[in-house]
Formats: C-alpha cells, structure tokens, sequence
C-alpha cells in the first residue's frame, strides 16, 4: 500500500528488479470505475481481482464489482465503510486514497485499455512464476521426481496459463454458469441432430446420451471379444468423419459438427487401428486385408477409403504403458497445436500411474482415473476410457456385466461421469453348442438366429441422463456397428 502512494506522488527508480506492474494504470481505471460505475463492465468479463498487483487495489476491485453487481453505487462514499477505517497508505487514510484515485480519474473511454494492459502484466508474473519454480527446482530437484515429470508439469502449467491467463482455478460466478448453459443449449439447437454434445454416430447412443458432452470422463467396459475396441474405433471415426469447422470471432476454429480425435491405442498398433477402420469402411474383412487375399477391385476401394481417411482429423498415439502424467502432457500439446474435441484411451489397465513403486494397483488406478477426469474438465472435452472387466462375469449364468464387476471398480465407478457396457450373447453361446441333432442343439440354433449380429450396450451409470439397455447390430468380420432397424429391438430396461 505504501507503493501505491509514493506511485501516486511520484515515480521513483526502483533499485531492485522487481515484477511487472503498472501502478499508476491501476489507479486509472479503479479511479474511472469510482466516477463511472459501467467502466467496471467495460472489463469485467476478462480481469479478475487477482490480476491486480497492489493487494489494496485488489480488495478495490473486487468490493466495488461487489457492489455493482448488486445494483448498488460503487463511490468512495459508499466503499470507505467496507475498508478498514485505520489502514493507512502512506500518509493517507483508505478513505482520503479513494477521493484521490475519483479526482485524478481518467475517462471510461481508455477504461478497457488500463484493464488490458493490467492484465498482460499479470500474465507476465504468472510467466515469471512458472520460469523461477523451473529453475529452482532443476536446481534442487527432489529424490523421486525424475527431469521428464519437471518438463511435464511445467508444460501442464504453461498450457493451462495459454487457455486462461491464470492457473490457479478460482469460483465461477453462477451468472457465468448460467451463461455458459445457454450458449450450450444454443449449440445444440445450431448442431446436427439437435445434441448438446458431440455425436457418436450411432442414433441410438445419442438419443440416450445426447451425446458426448464436453468434461465426461466415459468409461466403455466389456469382457475380452465383445467388441469394446470396436465400438471406440467406430465412434472415433464416426467423428472424426463429421467434422466440420466454424470460425469463431477471434478468428480460431471452433467444430460446428463432429471433432479432432486424439486416440490413445496402448494395445494395438496405429496400423492395426488402420485396418480395422478401413475393414469397417470398405466392408472387407480385416482378416482378408492382413493376409492379402484381395481382388483388384477390393484393393481399388482400398486405396479410394485410404486417400479418404488421409484428410480426417484423427491422431493415434501409439505408445504402450503410457503414463497419466505423459498422456496429459501430450494431449495438451495435440490441443494447443491441432485442436483437440474427443479423447479416446484404449485402455485404462494398460496405462501407468507416478506413484512409487510398491503401492498398490488399486492406488494407481485411482490415481489414473482422477486424473483422466481432471483432464476431461481442463480441456473440455469427453474422454472415452475403455476398461476391462473382471472375469466373475463368467462365474454368472446371466453373463450381462455390472459395475461391481469393474476391475479395480471402486475409483473407475467413482469417477466416471457415464458407465457404458458392450455385451453380445452370440459370443457365448457360440461357446456353449451342444450335440449336433439333440433338441438341446434345436434349442441353441433357435437362440443362436435370434442373438445374431445383434448386440446390447448397456448405460449403467450416467450423472445427466436415464441409465437403461440401447441395442446394436454388430458385424464381427468388418468390426463394424449399426443402429438397428426400427422394428428389430434388444428388451429395454431403463432405470
């Protein structure tokens, strides 16, 4: 408080180097405010209390955006009761520092040019910070934090200070909630298919989910063969396919429809993703494409779908074992560098925690999951997490997966936002044939036509929507599934 005084009388050279600031812009624009109260909603929607260098001109701002908000005069008569009557500044009461900063007010007009330039140099510091907390800790470096996690944090924090200005979080105001509401009931009214969130592809997963929405952490979870990975590669290139993009005002791109896919695939290969794709896409059986046994026609449409998917916006990460820490790392990159709407992780068991060795699994799939919803909600975007189940599915004679039987459930189930399961009868019963020309065997045909090609996703779990059963086609040879017909169904039970 006493720079802010001896800044209002006169500036002097500091014989320190001491942080970015502007003092006397401060007491511009909160002097304009005290004279004009709609100077504060020139720069409201960008500046924060917390920008400001000087503590006192903080608790200034902030009481005086207080009171507007109310619908109250924000003056140096109205303020002084709210301050402390016996802090002094310099050789100035608070009371006698107000009717100053009021008398030497400049106008509304340069009001947005004080609060931009108050909140550069804020940014500034913040940079300052990130750069001090690098050196100091390259310098003396703790025992088990290794230079790659450093290099990690220090991306994370300059990423998060890009897309906001600060990196400290803070409360949102519910007006601003509110807001973002509306503008999200308004994309949905504008997108395809009338959805708040982006959609799967599949017109029955949407009408359930109205699709992924922006900050879901989704959990996709099956027994090995029921085609979970084939259900995530579908629905990445399902919106990968639709993207389409809209300029927004500031002149980046924002997608009107669909999005950028950034596929974390820690069991298969990128190539083998490829295939599977382009077996779903051409409708030639992966199996066939692997081992060559092609027509020059198939290979014709080969090439056509390859040249196709070249453009879509679809980026695989490939490495196996990754690390939560490494994942966030490079999703932020892909973000900042690409654009990023939908994160796909296949899957969660394979993935490493940065916990010391000797810990338990359970405590580093805790670590992993809360971590995978932190960086749903940082980057705004769903991820879709894949899982594996425990295999007391199979010990049950109805074999329809539970969230008990989530491995490692208690974290996975905890911090998912939607549950989803992949379950198909057909795979089990093919297990189970009986004696070829017993009635036990015109009983299993009988079941078997009927549980063919079909298949059952359950919605266990969802925080904004009805849980219940949505039925697919599957067909296993292409890898591919469908919304089935209106007339065909799987019995529906919704909670």
């Amino acid at each position: 408080m006493a720079e802010a005084a001896r800044k209002l009388e006169v500036a002097e050279t500091p014989l320190y180097r001491e942080a970015p600031n502007n003092i006397e812009a401060e007491q511009a624009l909160l002097g304009a405010i005290l004279v004009n109260n709609d100077a504060f909603y020139r720069v409201s929607d960008f500046l924060k209390p917390a920008h400001f260098f000087e503590p006192l001109h903080r608790k200034i701002f902030e009481l005086s955006g207080e009171l507007i908000r109310m619908g109250k005069m924000a003056n140096p008569v109205t303020m002084k009761t709210f301050l402390p009557a016996d802090e002094k500044v310099g050789d100035m009461t608070v009371a006698h520092y107000l009717a100053r900063l009021a008398a030497e007010a400049v106008t509304v007009i340069n009001a947005a040019d004080y609060g931009r330039a108050i909140y550069d140099l804020a940014t500034r510091r913040a940079l300052i910070t990130v750069g001090e907390d690098m050196v100091n800790i390259a310098y003396d470096a703790p025992v088990d934090m290794s230079p790659q996690e450093q290099i990690e944090d220090a991306e994370r924090r300059l990423f998060e200070l890009a897309e906001t200005g600060r990196y400290d979080g803070g409360f949102e105001s519910f007006n601003d909630a509110v807001k973002t509401a509306v503008d999200m009931a308004n994309a949905a009214y504008m997108r395809d298919g009338g959805l708040s969130g982006i959609s799967t592809g599949l017109r029955e997963m949407d009408r359930r989910m109205g699709g992924l929405q922006p900050s879901d952490l989704i959990v996709l979870a099956g027994r090995p063969g029921m085609g979970k990975t084939s259900l995530a590669t579908n629905i990445a290139f399902n919106i990968a396919n639709a993207y389409e993009p809209e300029q927004q005002a500031d002149g980046s791109f924002k997608a009107k429809n669909g999005g950028v896919v950034g596929f974390f695939s820690l069991e298969m290969s990128s190539e083998q993703l490829a295939t599977r794709i382009i077996s779903e896409q051409t409708e030639i059986p992966s199996s066939k494409i692997r081992r060559g046994e092609i027509s020059e026609y198939d290979f014709e449409k080969l090439v056509a779908c390859s040249q196709t998917m070249q453009k879509l916006p679809l980026f695989i990460d490939q490495t196996g074992g990754i690390s939560i820490a490494q994942l966030s790392a490079r999703a932020r990159r892909l973000k900042r560098q690409r654009g990023l709407d939908v994160i796909v992780i296949d899957y969660i068991q394979l993935m490493t925690g940065s916990s010391k060795k000797g810990e338990n699994r359970v405590q580093e799939i805790t670590e992993i999951t809360t971590g995978l919803k932190a960086l749903a909600k940082e980057l705004g975007a769903p991820i879709i997490a894949l899982s594996q189940l425990s295999r007391q599915v199979e010990n049950r004679d109805d074999k329809r997966p539970q969230l008990s039987d989530l491995r490692e459930s208690g974290s996975i189930e905890q911090d998912a936002d939607v549950v989803i399961f992949v379950y198909r009868e057909e795979y089990y019963l093919k297990n189970k044939e009986p004696k070829f020309g017993t009635d036990e065997h015109v009983k299993w045909q009988t079941e078997m036509d009927e549980a063919r090609g079909k298949s059952e996703v359950i919605i266990a779990k969802q925080r904004h929507g009805p849980t219940g059963t949505v039925p697919l086609g599957f067909q296993g040879e292409f890898t591919r599934f469908f919304d089935l017909a209106e007339d065909t169904h799987v019995p529906e039970r919704l909670e």
